[in-house]
């Protein structure tokens, strides 16, 4: 179940990422106040997720899934690079956020 509540946790990473984005520099107050309260619910199941999990691997999971969702959100949503370069180094990320949920157990 932890692994379960670190990827929900991970995948939030995007989303306060992207709407933090679309608050101006905190200058608007919707985006801004919706931005902060789903990185802290982000943190929250990171944090219940270390009880059972290393802080380690936990924190390089969530970082990770973070780092891929903003990335691709970025291409996506506002329309960045989708270079091959950035694409094969998003992939590294990917393949060291697998590796370390296989060394885990």
């Amino acid at each position: 179940m932890e692994w379960v509540i670190l990827i929900i946790a991970g995948l939030l990473e995007p989303v306060w990422a992207s709407i933090l984005k679309s608050s101006d520099g905190m200058t608007r107050l919707w985006p801004s106040v919706a931005g902060i309260a789903i990185s802290l619910v982000s943190l929250f199941m990171l944090t219940i997720s270390m009880r059972s999990l290393s802080a380690g691997t936990a924190y390089a999971v969530w970082v990770g899934i973070g780092v891929c969702g903003v990335v691709v959100a970025g291409m996506v949503i506002f329309g960045e690079s989708a270079s091959l370069p950035r694409l094969g180094f998003l992939a590294l990320t990917l393949i060291g956020i697998v590796g370390l949920k296989l060394v885990e157990g």
